[in-house]
């Protein structure tokens, strides 16, 4: 990733319907077509929905789901309903580079977030909550949250487990930004790059 400066260009902003700003223009938080739940239509018996799923591979290679979003906070996203795998789980990968954060934001359903490398804190309806590696963090229902990274010189990583896709079945609909992801890099963070390969990150010297 290239270092910013003060003359690069700003990502140019996406809003909602009401004028609302949702995130920067390209970011995946910004996607006004994202798929929550995805259509399941055919004959009763869903033989070929069926036939579908079955057909889907059961191990998905990290090397082919490239990180979006950054230089802050970037997202690897394993499994999604738009993926015709689940209508359950989303799973996604969190890497937030040094000094980095995650947008600021609230939903209905929970999420589980195992840490996987580094050290930082969550910040949940104003109050803070300290994390490092091995622990999980729970993000409960109906709390307006943000994820931290607290070196300013190391990254740190996240497996993020959720329900959201049942909750959006169930019309628990209510999502809301409240700060978008940042266009910028932390101090700190200038020239840090994503973590894009698996070798030899999050695994101690010859494996478990």
């Amino acid at each position: 990733m290239d270092k910013k400066t003060d003359d690069a260009p700003q990502a140019e902003a996406e809003t909602a319907e009401d004028g609302t700003e949702i995130g920067p223009k390209g970011y995946y938080h910004s996607n006004k077509n994202r798929i929550f739940v995805r259509a399941i239509q055919g004959e009763y018996n869903l033989q070929q929905k069926l036939d579908e799923l079955r057909a889907q591979p059961r191990v998905r290679k990290a090397r082919e789901i490239k990180f979006v979003d950054g230089p802050q906070a970037y997202s690897r996203h394993y499994v999604e309903p738009k993926d015709n795998i689940t209508q359950l789980f989303h799973i996604h990968l969190e890497e937030y580079g040094p000094g980095g954060k995650s947008q600021k934001h609230g939903h209905v359903n929970e999420a589980a977030f195992y840490i996987l490398d580094g050290a930082g804190y969550e910040i949940h309806d104003e109050q803070r909550y300290d994390w490092q590696a091995g622990d999980v963090a729970i993000v409960h229902n109906n709390c307006v949250h943000q994820h931290f990274n607290a070196s300013d010189t190391k990254p740190a990583r996240a497996l993020v487990l959720k329900t959201k896709p049942m909750f959006m079945f169930m019309n628990m609909l209510f999502q809301k930004t409240v700060e978008p992801r940042s266009t910028e890099p932390a101090p700190g963070g200038e020239d840090f790059e994503v973590r894009e390969e698996e070798d030899d990150h999050n695994h101690p010297e010859g494996g478990y």
